[in-house]
Parts: C-alpha cells; sequence; structure tokens
C-alpha cells in the first residue's frame, strides 16, 4: 500500500449535490459470497476502493474469474474453485477476508487464512466466527493459522453469542450451503447484512426474518446466476451530513437511502443539526441552530452507539468533531471498541476541547476554531474525522497516512472537490 497526504485548505464553504458511494460493508460479503454459485455473477455499485480490490484478488486467488466491467461494476465467475490456502500478506490488509471461509468451506470443505487486518481500533475477537461455523458442521485448528474442514454443511438452531456483522455474514453464508433448515438467533441486522441477505435470496436462497435478529434459512437449493446492485453506504451519508456540518454548508445527498437513517439523523439532532427528507434525497440546510440538546432538567447529554438499529459505531468518529462545532457538552460514549477514541488527541491538538475520560468516553465542548495542523490517520473513520476537521479549520493541514481513508472512501477528494472543497492528494514515492 503506497503512502498517500492530503494537503486540505480549510475554512471554504461547499455547496452542491453528492451521491454515496455502494456500501463497501455490503460489497465486502457479496463479493464473497459470489463464491456460493458457480454461475457468473453481476454486480453494480461496487466501490473502487482499496478493500475492495484486495478482496477482488483474494477471490481471484481461488480460481474465479473477476473483472470489471464498469467503472463501478464487477463481473464473477467462479465455475470452478481450488481448495484455497490465501495469502497471509492480502488477509492481513483486511478485516473481510474472513468472510472467505463460509463460502470456501461450502465448495471445497476446506480453506486456510491468515488472521484478518483492519483499522487498528482494539481489539475485534473472531471467536463467533468459529462458533457458529462449528455449530453448522466445520471444524477448525488454531495456530498462526486458521484452518477450517467440514465434510458437510448441516443446518442447526444457532445463537451467536454476540451480533457480530461480520459472524451473521459468514453463517448467512454457510447455512445457505448447509442442508435442512438453519435459524439464527442474536443475528446481527445492519443495512449492509441485509443486503448480503437480498443477494443470497437472488442466487436462490431461501431466507425469512431479513432485517430482524432471527433469520430462518432453508438450506442446500440450487444457487445459480443474479445481477445486484450494492446499496448506499449509510455511513458515507453520515460523513456528508457531518461535512455540511462543520462547515456551514448546504447540500444535498442524493439516493442516500433514507429508511435506514433514522438512528443517524437523531444523533446529529441532538447535536442542533437537522436534515430535510425529500424523496430518497436528504437535504442539510447551512443554517442550523448547532446547539446540543441537554437531556431532560438541564443534564449533560449523551451519545452512544450500539448495534443495528441504535447510532452506527462507525459514525461516531464523524458525530464527535461535528461536536466541537456546536454550542454545548456532550459525553460520547464509543461502547464497542477500545482504541477508536484515541484520535480525539488530534483533535485537542487542533483546538478542540475534548477531554478523553477512558478508552471508551469524552466529554466535548464547543463551539471551538480549529487550526489548519499536520495529523495522521489512524484508522478509516478516523481519518474522514480528521478530514473533517480540516476542512473547516482555519488555515492548511497536512493529514499523513491518507491511503486509510482511501480503504473506505471511493476517490474522496474528488467528490469533495467537486462541492468546493480544497484537498489535494499526493502519493507519497516509497523510501
Amino acid at each position: 500500500m503506497s503512502a498517500v497526504q492530503f494537503i486540505v485548505e480549510g475554512g471554504q464553504r461547499i455547496s452542491g449535490s453528492i451521491r454515496p458511494a455502494g456500501n463497501k460493508n455490503a460489497a465486502l460479503p457479496i463479493v464473497a459470497a459470489t463464491l456460493l454459485t458457480d454461475q457468473p455473477v453481476q454486480l453494480h455499485n461496487v466501490p473502487r476502493i482499496r478493500d475492495i480490490e484486495t478482496l477482488v484478488e483474494l477471490v481471484r486467488t481461488t480460481g474465479a474469474e473477476c473483472e470489471w466491467n464498469g467503472p463501478n461494476s464487477l463481473r464473477v465467475h467462479a465455475k470452478s474453485v481450488q481448495a484455497a490456502d490465501l495469502d497471509p500478506q492480502m488477509c492481513a490488509r483486511i478485516r473481510a477476508s474472513i468472510l472467505l471461509a463460509a463460502p470456501l468451506l461450502a465448495r471445497c470443505g476446506t480453506v486456510t487464512l491468515s488472521p484478518p487486518g483492519g483499522d487498528v481500533i482494539g481489539r475485534r475477537r473472531l471467536d463467533t466466527h468459529f462458533h457458529v461455523l462449528q455449530a453448522l458442521g466445520a471444524e477448525y485448528e488454531l495456530g498462526e493459522r486458521f484452518r477450517f474442514t467440514a465434510k458437510a454443511l448441516t443446518g442447526a438452531d444457532v445463537f451467536l453469542d454476540e451480533p457480530s456483522v461480520t459472524a451473521t455474514e459468514n453463517a448467512l453464508m454457510a447455512a445457505v450451503a448447509a442442508k435442512g433448515r438453519t435459524i439464527l438467533r442474536n443475528a446481527a441486522s445492519e443495512p449492509h447484512v441485509q443486503d448480503l441477505a437480498r443477494f443470497l435470496v437472488a442466487l436462490g436462497a431461501r431466507i425469512e426474518g431479513i432485517g430482524s435478529n432471527v433469520y430462518t434459512i432453508e438450506g442446500g437449493l440450487p444457487l445459480g446466476s443474479a445481477t445486484h446492485e450494492i446499496g448506499p453506504d449509510h455511513i458515507e451519508v453520515g460523513s456528508f451530513i457531518g461535512l455540511a456540518a462543520v462547515t456551514r454548508s448546504e447540500i444535498r445527498i442524493e439516493r442516500a437511502g433514507v429508511e435506514h437513517l433514522r438512528s443517524t439523523l437523531m444523533g446529529f439532532e441532538r447535536l442542533g443539526i437537522s436534515c430535510i427528507i425529500d424523496g430518497d434525497d436528504l437535504i442539510v440546510p447551512a443554517e442550523q441552530s448547532r446547539v446540543i440538546q441537554s437531556d431532560l432538567g438541564g443534564h449533560v447529554p449523551k451519545l452512544e452507539d450500539q448495534p443495528w438499529p441504535a447510532f452506527p459505531a462507525d459514525v461516531m468518529s464523524i458525530a464527535i468533531v461535528t461536536a466541537t462545532q456546536c454550542e454545548g457538552m456532550i459525553l460520547m460514549h464509543e461502547k464497542m471498541f477500545e482504541s477508536r477514541l484515541y484520535f480525539t488527541d488530534k483533535l485537542v491538538s487542533m483546538g478542540a476541547r475534548i477531554v478523553l475520560c477512558d478508552p471508551h468516553r469524552a466529554i466535548v465542548s464547543g463551539p471551538t476554531k480549529l487550526r489548519g495542523s499536520t495529523v495522521e490517520s489512524p484508522d478509516i473513520r478516523a481519518g474522514m474525522a480528521m478530514l473533517l476537521a480540516a476542512l473547516c479549520a482555519d488555515g492548511t493541514s497536512v493529514i499523513n497516512n491518507a491511503q486509510q481513508i482511501e480503504r473506505g472512501y471511493e476517490r474522496i477528494e474528488e467528490r469533495l472537490g467537486a462541492l468546493g472543497a480544497r484537498i489535494r492528494r499526493v502519493e507519497l514515492s516509497a523510501r
């Protein structure tokens, strides 16, 4: 991965319309699920980002044909798939490599992969993946690498020990291939999980309970060909709401997938940021109260993330930056990852008033005038938050390690530049 730097001139108003890219967290499991069928699959609205490109390369190593036949269109034909010993270096780049476990077990009966990579935002346990696959008939060996084997996958009544998104996705893919009925309880139901389930149904699977926490899957049915369009990324929509809020600008977010935004909009309303729903578009007006809404009795309010359909964890970093530009005090409670809030020290260096209480809680007091600085992007979401901070700061900022942002946001400097943002992308030569 080559190093990338963003040079950002802050303090500019923006305006215009922007369309969110396809949901990264839906595209990843759907690309993995193309291995379940030996028939060709056509995917549209696939974001061309680093994590997707890495997963496509991993899929190619199994013998599947993958072709980008449009700017955001991907054709996959896994006519024949070889028992895979997946490349450790590619697995280490993305957490989504674990999503290949279920489809390769289904097709080959065995798969060996290295521990997945991804954002360094705290411990991200994999236990639920192993428990679910074991419940459906797989065996596994742990060591420096993970080896899964299954003579046959068989349906079962499974209770997930946590509503893990990626474990639910692996479970859905394995259950579709398993003989008999599977019931998944305490499953994740995020929009990207729903999108995967709908794709599996398009292939010929029978799944009930999509959008709930209990899925019933009639497995072992023949799977065929399908054409599927990835839904809009609700996390990117949350990022654009924050962008408009901190730059005091009006933007229209086209085809925003408003049916999945209720908790996100409620969270921003607590910060004094309101949006207008116009059909499937979302308008963020420039004129906002930007006054943090106290709890009843005048108590300091709290914004916390929780499993879907509550406020999404991946929007928490964006909300923190937004809160620095709003009047009042709020406690931000990041429940899910113990290292995600460490990026706030970079905001403090830019002038934000933030007290990091512990790895999960931060108090933000605003509004504060941010100043340009040289900072680093520690992960995808914190990196996007730093970009928003730089865009509303006085002066010029340099964001190092910006390739982390590009893992999750497609051509972000071009797309925001079309709105009037001043971002220059610099690719640094390797030393």
